[in-house]
Protein backbone atom coordinates (compact mmCIF):
# COMPACT_ATOMS: atom_id res chain seq x y z
CA UNK A 1 0.00 0.00 0.00
CA UNK A 2 2.84 2.54 0.87
CA UNK A 3 4.71 1.31 -1.82
CA UNK A 4 1.67 2.43 -4.21
CA UNK A 5 1.14 5.61 -2.54
CA UNK A 6 4.91 6.58 -3.21
CA UNK A 7 4.40 5.50 -6.77
CA UNK A 8 1.49 7.50 -6.88
CA UNK A 9 4.04 10.49 -5.18
CA UNK A 10 6.38 9.71 -7.92
CA UNK A 11 4.11 10.08 -10.80
CA UNK A 12 2.53 13.45 -9.36
CA UNK A 13 5.57 14.92 -8.93
CA UNK A 14 6.73 13.68 -13.11
CA UNK A 15 3.44 14.96 -14.42
CA UNK A 16 3.84 18.16 -12.17
CA UNK A 17 7.62 18.36 -13.55
CA UNK A 18 6.47 17.79 -16.97
CA UNK A 19 3.84 20.54 -16.61
CA UNK A 20 6.38 23.07 -15.47
CA UNK A 21 8.72 22.08 -18.68
CA UNK A 22 5.98 22.58 -20.63
CA UNK A 23 4.46 26.13 -19.25
CA UNK A 24 8.12 27.06 -19.69
CA UNK A 25 8.41 25.98 -23.26
CA UNK A 26 5.14 27.72 -24.24
CA UNK A 27 6.32 30.93 -22.39
CA UNK A 28 10.18 30.46 -25.02
CA UNK A 29 7.30 29.68 -27.78
CA UNK A 30 5.23 32.95 -26.90
CA UNK A 31 8.89 35.27 -26.63
CA UNK A 32 9.88 33.87 -29.61
CA UNK A 33 6.26 34.89 -31.30
CA UNK A 34 6.88 38.07 -29.98
CA UNK A 35 10.65 38.42 -31.52
CA UNK A 36 9.26 37.47 -34.78
CA UNK A 37 6.37 39.69 -34.76
CA UNK A 38 8.42 42.52 -34.16
CA UNK A 39 11.07 41.67 -36.72
CA UNK A 40 8.27 41.53 -39.60
CA UNK A 41 7.11 44.96 -38.44
CA UNK A 42 10.77 46.02 -39.01
CA UNK A 43 11.08 43.90 -42.23
CA UNK A 44 7.74 46.05 -43.31
CA UNK A 45 9.18 49.19 -42.08
CA UNK A 46 12.28 48.96 -43.58
CA UNK A 47 10.36 47.82 -46.85
CA UNK A 48 8.72 50.70 -46.61
CA UNK A 49 12.04 53.31 -46.16
CA UNK A 50 12.93 51.18 -48.88
CA UNK A 51 10.47 52.68 -51.04
CA UNK A 52 10.30 55.66 -50.24
CA UNK A 53 13.90 55.97 -50.96
CA UNK A 54 13.59 54.24 -53.84
CA UNK A 55 10.77 57.09 -54.96
CA UNK A 56 13.19 60.06 -53.81
CA UNK A 57 16.10 58.41 -56.06
CA UNK A 58 13.83 58.36 -59.11
CA UNK A 59 12.80 61.73 -58.35
CA UNK A 60 16.60 62.64 -57.70
CA UNK A 61 17.19 60.59 -61.44
CA UNK A 62 14.49 63.19 -63.14
CA UNK A 63 15.76 66.35 -61.63
CA UNK A 64 19.53 65.82 -62.37
CA UNK A 65 18.37 64.40 -66.61
CA UNK A 66 16.42 67.38 -66.59
CA UNK A 67 19.44 69.98 -64.91
CA UNK A 68 21.90 68.20 -67.53
CA UNK A 69 19.65 69.31 -70.40
CA UNK A 70 19.97 72.44 -69.16
CA UNK A 71 23.57 72.49 -68.27
CA UNK A 72 24.61 74.65 -71.32
CA UNK A 73 23.01 77.35 -69.93
CA UNK A 74 26.05 77.71 -67.67
CA UNK A 75 28.80 76.99 -64.67
CA UNK A 76 25.73 77.02 -62.14
CA UNK A 77 23.49 74.35 -63.94
CA UNK A 78 26.96 72.67 -63.23
CA UNK A 79 26.99 73.23 -60.12
CA UNK A 80 23.93 72.11 -58.84
CA UNK A 81 24.25 69.22 -61.32
CA UNK A 82 27.10 68.28 -58.92
CA UNK A 83 25.22 68.61 -55.98
CA UNK A 84 22.50 66.56 -57.05
CA UNK A 85 24.80 63.80 -58.52
CA UNK A 86 26.25 63.61 -54.72
CA UNK A 87 23.08 63.37 -53.39
CA UNK A 88 21.95 60.50 -55.72
CA UNK A 89 25.46 58.71 -54.56
CA UNK A 90 24.68 59.55 -51.07
CA UNK A 91 20.91 58.15 -51.47
CA UNK A 92 22.13 55.13 -53.59
CA UNK A 93 24.62 54.59 -50.97
CA UNK A 94 21.53 54.32 -48.02
CA UNK A 95 19.83 52.48 -50.26
CA UNK A 96 22.59 49.81 -50.71
CA UNK A 97 22.80 49.91 -46.59
CA UNK A 98 19.01 49.88 -46.51
CA UNK A 99 18.62 47.07 -48.93
CA UNK A 100 21.59 45.12 -46.81
CA UNK A 101 20.02 45.66 -43.33
CA UNK A 102 16.93 44.32 -45.73
CA UNK A 103 18.35 41.23 -46.13
CA UNK A 104 20.15 40.77 -42.88
CA UNK A 105 16.55 40.93 -41.05
CA UNK A 106 14.96 38.75 -43.68
CA UNK A 107 17.90 36.11 -42.45
CA UNK A 108 17.15 37.17 -38.88
CA UNK A 109 13.31 36.28 -39.44
CA UNK A 110 14.21 33.13 -41.01
CA UNK A 111 16.46 32.16 -38.29
CA UNK A 112 14.25 33.24 -35.69
CA UNK A 113 11.29 31.17 -37.45
CA UNK A 114 13.82 27.82 -37.59
CA UNK A 115 13.92 28.33 -33.93
CA UNK A 116 10.28 29.33 -33.24
CA UNK A 117 9.38 25.70 -35.35
CA UNK A 118 11.65 24.05 -33.14
CA UNK A 119 10.39 25.35 -29.75
CA UNK A 120 6.94 23.94 -31.26
CA UNK A 121 8.28 20.77 -32.10
CA UNK A 122 9.67 20.50 -28.04
CA UNK A 123 6.32 21.56 -27.01
CA UNK A 124 4.44 18.66 -28.79
CA UNK A 125 7.14 16.41 -27.81
CA UNK A 126 6.75 18.07 -23.97
CA UNK A 127 2.84 17.55 -24.28
CA UNK A 128 3.09 14.18 -25.36
CA UNK A 129 5.32 13.25 -22.53
CA UNK A 130 2.97 14.69 -20.35
CA UNK A 131 0.02 12.68 -21.84
CA UNK A 132 1.72 9.81 -21.39
CA UNK A 133 2.51 10.31 -17.83
CA UNK A 134 -1.34 11.19 -17.33
CA UNK A 135 -2.08 7.91 -19.04
CA UNK A 136 0.39 5.87 -17.19
CA UNK A 137 -1.07 7.91 -13.36
CA UNK A 138 -4.67 6.71 -14.62
CA UNK A 139 -3.95 2.85 -15.11
CA UNK A 140 -2.37 3.34 -11.95
CA UNK A 141 -4.72 5.07 -9.86
CA UNK A 142 -7.03 1.90 -12.22
CA UNK A 143 -4.91 -0.66 -10.18
CA UNK A 144 -4.92 1.34 -6.55
CA UNK A 145 -8.85 1.45 -6.51
CA UNK A 146 -8.99 -1.82 -7.70
CA UNK A 147 -6.30 -3.10 -5.08
CA UNK A 148 -8.31 -1.02 -2.38
CA UNK A 149 -11.71 -2.50 -3.50
CA UNK A 150 -10.29 -6.20 -2.95
CA UNK A 151 -8.50 -5.14 -0.20
CA UNK A 152 -11.97 -4.04 1.52
CA UNK A 153 -13.47 -6.97 0.55
CA UNK A 154 -11.09 -9.03 2.03
CA UNK A 155 -11.45 -6.89 5.43
CA UNK A 156 -15.14 -7.48 4.77
CA UNK A 157 -14.58 -10.95 4.90
CA UNK A 158 -12.13 -11.30 7.58
CA UNK A 159 -14.82 -9.72 9.82
CA UNK A 160 -17.61 -12.28 8.76
CA UNK A 161 -15.31 -14.91 10.08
Amino acid sequence: MDRIKERLASLRAEADAAVDRAEIAEAKVKKLEQQLLEKEQEVTSLQHRLSVMDADLEKAETKLADLKASSAEGESSKQTAEGLTRKIQLLEEELDAAEKNAKEVVEKLRQVDVKAEHFERQVQRVEQERDAWEKKYEEAEAKYRQSKAELDDLVQSMEGL
